[in-house]
């Protein structure tokens, strides 16, 4: 059984932002952190999902993601995703990472938690520092591609 605590951050959403993971099994505890310089809060969110799924070495695992994201949460546990996938995404946002998700949530049993939010949860809290402190990395922030060329085409539009 792994858990997986996720958190994500944008501050301007969109703005600078950064996502926080903390993977569990047994005695093994692993922190993974990453920053952006132009994304929002609900990529950040999801891709935290995903970095915690693909730091999963072996397939088949039963995984416990516990996150604060209804945008998340209730987009896998009411079943949207896959009715997004059928209608091949038409007027969702951040198809590239639902896509990326989707590869690697097929490779395990995963199940989802919704935690509140800035509740005291020690893990969720823990992932928001981490999520908070990447996106304010500035010499390190990496380039949400994109997000960042989504942007540019809907400003040409």
């Amino acid at each position: 059984m792994i858990e997986i605590y996720t958190d994500g951050a944008a501050s301007g959403n969109p703005g600078p932002g950064g996502y926080g993971v903390i993977l569990r099994s047994g005695s093994h505890y692993k922190e993974l952190s990453g920053g952006f310089r132009l994304t929002t809060n609900n990529r950040m969110e999801l891709l935290a999902v995903i970095v915690g799924l693909e730091s999963i070495k072996k397939p088949g695992a039963q995984v416990t993601i516990y996150s604060d994201s209804k945008y998340v949460v209730d987009s896998v546990e009411k079943k949207w995703v896959f009715g997004w996938v059928k209608k091949q995404f038409k007027d969702k946002k951040n198809k590239d990472l639902w896509i990326r998700f989707l590869a690697v949530y097929k490779l395990h049993d995963v199940k989802f938690i919704w935690i509140k939010g800035h509740n005291a949860h020690p893990e969720n809290e823990r992932c928001d520092v981490l999520a908070v402190a990447a996106g304010k990395q500035k010499s390190s922030l990496a380039i949400d591609v994109e997000f960042e060329a989504e942007k540019a085409r809907n400003l040409l539009l």
